[in-house]
């Protein structure tokens, strides 16, 4: 974008006292949208002053910001509210530039290597086996418990780059190739866990769903693709001092997984300088309920 009157006259407003002063101009700013971003840039490698570029770079955060808002609400609405996009999309708050091509190369790379494996007279556990022996071996997938100090985790490129996540982002790859080969996989809602299970039919999620609607074969977690029956997970329920009900093993639609991403994401921000985020990304997750 070239810049004009206008924009300069914005610019030399950003390093006014004035808190008021500054928002109003932030928030003319914005309206240009992202094509505005390589002109800020440009200001922010010709200015000196420090804090003149902290409130460059909070502009650019901002727009980026705004911008993710209005893709990941257009996702939301979609009819196809595809698993792997909607985590690509979350990626993108701390890496707004973030291309989406490598991430799916990769996983349809996997994809392709499974369906050579799989045929139609495999048993849901022998094909669950093929899944695993390809994403945990093959690809080398590795897995840990969720820690808020690895936020690296919960980014679906630098999980894909450094092939270890935690439940949520392995569990989202794991569906992702489900979904893809067609397994009727998803995940459910354990309480302190994510886990997947496989179901004895496909899911529509255009449909309320009932917890009796469909039967679960067996789970899967996806820190290592470890199968649990359902004495196991009724065991873990009575160990931990939960009482089993019906929605927790109602399969979950991938818009409140991403939510869940979000909201797990959002933990990961505990210190007063970076509170904001941890309301930007509540707020994102809060655009996948309207």
């Amino acid at each position: 974008m070239n810049e004009n009157r206008e924009i300069n006259a914005l610019f030399h407003l950003l390093d006014d006292p004035d808190l008021e002063v500054f928002d109003t101009v932030a928030s003319k700013i914005l309206l240009y949208g992202k094509d505005i971003i390589p002109n800020l840039e440009n200001l922010w490698e010709n200015t000196i002053d420090e804090a003149i570029q902290e409130r460059i770079e909070l502009l650019i955060h901002r727009v980026h910001y705004q911008d993710l808002q209005a893709a990941l609400r257009v996702w939301g609405l979609s009819d196809m509210q595809d698993l792997l996009q909607g985590a690509i999309l979350a990626a993108r708050y701390q890496f707004p530039d973030l291309m989406a091509a490598q991430i799916v190369t990769e996983i349809d790379r996997i994809k392709r290597n499974i369906w050579l494996e799989l045929n139609n007279y495999l048993t849901p556990l022998e094909q669950i086996n093929v899944l695993n022996s390809m994403i945990y071996n093959y690809f080398g997938l590795k897995g840990e418990e969720v820690s808020y100090q690895r936020k690296n985790q919960f980014f679906i490129n630098q999980v894909v780059e450094s092939k270890k996540g935690n439940p949520i982002t392995n569990g989202i790859i794991y569906q992702s190739l489900c979904a893809m080969l067609d397994l009727p996989v998803y995940a459910v809602n354990i309480p302190r866990q994510f886990i997947l299970a496989y179901f004895d039919s496909y899911v529509d999620f255009a449909e309320p769903i009932e917890p009796e609607d469909h039967r679960i074969l067996f789970f899967i977690d996806p820190i290592q693709g470890q199968i649990y029956t359902q004495q196991d997970v009724d065991t873990y329920l009575k160990r931990v001092s939960v009482p089993a009900v019906p929605s927790y093993f109602k399969p979950q639609s991938n818009k409140r997984i991403i939510q869940f991403l979000l909201e797990e994401l959002s933990k990961c921000f505990q210190d007063d300088k970076e509170a904001y985020k941890q309301d930007e990304l509540m707020n994102l997750s809060s655009i996948l309920e309207e």
